[in-house]
């Protein structure tokens, strides 16, 4: 199986190839477009899958951009954490590209399908880049791509609300970037390498050379990739982006783009800063104050909020924080928690946008307010938005439990109990926002006024079937990707 040395830059090359051809075909050959993508994308899931099956077989490897090898040449890396992140964002992918299929046609012109197309696959393949890279500047180069491509993702329904949303999210993104390209300066100054693991072997006698450089770059790196995963306080632009772009737009930003964020603190914090440093300084405990912070204000004012989609993205805030919590408790089951949350919280949170999307295109309702009787007209898609509820509160059965577990687990084992405390405090308040929306959906009878309902589309529905089936078999099935997990957890830091 030599040819599998080379899937993680086909994965990144195909997506990449795809996101200048989808503007061609739909130009040329319209009908040929989005499955044009779709057929990338699962080209891409494939050799994810077959990627993983390597790892099992060979082990670890790196994959040297056209065959020059560090610190001349890039690198990808390809071990089982970046592959379950990998599986992650090309799986949901995928299935929020099947729902997006039927709901654009909707929220968007005609003539831009063919652009939001090319977008989507340019913002899969920056985010697969991401996951795979071991290069400091590389990753920034993806970031850059990222970035533009959210930006574009949110403003291309060219309504002045979703302008606006695009706009805050671009200066914010761009401070964000100028914090991690700043720290990558300063780590290069005193290192020489960009490379994650030669950084990591300059570093301790680096540290000690010129320790003020390396705390100032953790600290911007801290700023750069807070900012860009909306980590309290500075998640002021997600709300607006998130509510106002449409429904595939926030559920992919709200499932996908803030999550890899995170996980890229994750790689640079245990694969890149030694432990050592890590112990010696507070940057992990500023990290977990400021979820902790994040996980219960969001979560308030979540619960104020009238708008659907307004809530969900406020919701969003909160359920990033418990990632960054399992990054700031330092402890390996904390992390298992948080990389578990990040691929539940994933499929549940794009769900809730995907069923806020059915309910504005068939009832033509935002508010929470009108949300009375709506699940005896729309029942799977109130189902789902219950389903996906439980999950964010974290009811047996569903796969928000066993995140929020094995993160309490974690806090725990470090001696740390204040911060179950802090999850139970904040699953409470998901259910004082969450719960109300299903008992009034299915209670209470349908306002006055509201009676005609535009028909769903199968697909649409059918997404909805597939999110619901995925948050009870995570809930349910959970132990093998936990184990695996455990695994790929082994070499981090903690």
């Amino acid at each position: 199986m030599t040819w599998t040395m080379h899937l993680p830059v086909l994965i990144i090359v195909v997506l990449l190839c795809s996101a200048f051809i989808s503007p061609l075909l739909f130009r040329w050959c319209r009908k040929a477009s989005a499955p044009a993508l779709l057929a990338a994308l699962l080209g891409a899931l494939a050799a994810a899958v077959a990627l993983l099956v390597r790892l099992y077989r060979s082990g670890s490897f790196s994959y040297y951009l056209g065959g020059w090898a560090p610190p001349f040449g890039i690198e990808l890396r390809a071990d089982f954490l970046r592959v379950y992140m990998l599986l992650v964002l090309l799986g949901t992918g995928l299935w929020i590209f099947l729902f997006a299929l039927r709901n654009l046609k909707y929220e968007l012109k005609k003539e831009v399908l063919g652009w939001y197309y090319a977008l989507y696959a340019l913002l899969m393949a920056s985010m697969a880049g991401m996951a795979l890279t071991g290069d400091l500047f590389n990753l920034f180069v993806f970031m850059e791509i990222c970035a533009i491509a959210s930006c574009a993702l949110i403003s291309i329904k060219e309504t002045r609300d979703c302008l606006e949303a695009s706009f805050k999210y671009l200066i914010l993104s761009a401070m964000g970037t100028g914090c991690y390209l700043l720290a990558v300066a300063l780590i290069y100054m005193v290192t020489g390498h960009l490379n994650f693991a030669m950084v990591q072997q300059a570093l301790p006698e680096a540290v000690a050379l010129y320790p003020n450089n390396v705390l100032v770059a953790m600290a911007l790196m801290v700023v750069a990739f807070g900012t860009k995963a909306a980590l309290f306080p500075l998640h002021v632009w997600l709300p607006d982006a998130h509510a106002s772009a449409p429904s595939p737009s926030s559920a992919i930003l709200s499932g996908l783009v803030i999550k890899i964020y995170a996980f890229a603190m994750l790689l640079l914090f245990y694969t890149v800063i030694p432990a050592s440093l890590l112990e010696s300084i507070p940057v992990t405990e500023i990290v977990l104050w400021l979820a902790t912070v994040g996980i219960i204000l969001a979560s308030i004012f979540a619960m104020v909020q009238e708008d659907v989609k307004k809530m969900l993205a406020y919701s969003s805030i909160a359920q990033i924080g418990y990632i960054f919590l399992g990054i700031g408790l330092s402890n390996r089951t904390a992390l298992v928690g948080a990389l578990y949350h990040l691929l539940n919280h994933s499929i549940m949170k794009a769900m809730l946008f995907m069923a806020a999307g059915v309910i504005i295109h068939a009832a033509g309702v935002r508010s929470l307010k009108k949300f009375h009787g709506l699940g005896r007209h729309l029942p799977l898609t109130l189902i789902a938005f219950t389903v996906g509820g439980a999950s964010m509160i974290g009811l047996p059965g569903t796969g928000g439990l066993i995140g929020k577990w094995l993160l309490a687990l974690g806090a725990l084992e470090t001696g740390r109990p204040f911060f179950v405390l802090v999850i139970l405090a904040s699953s409470l308040l998901n259910a004082f926002y969450y719960l109300p929306i299903s008992v009034n959906a299915f209670v209470h009878p349908l306002q006055d006024g509201q009676q005609a309902f535009k028909p769903v589309p199968r697909l649409m529905l059918f997404s909805l079937a597939v999110g619901i089936a995925a948050v009870i078999f995570f809930g349910i099935a959970s132990r093998p990707v936990v184990e695996f997990l455990e695994q790929a957890v082994q070499f981090l830091g903690p």
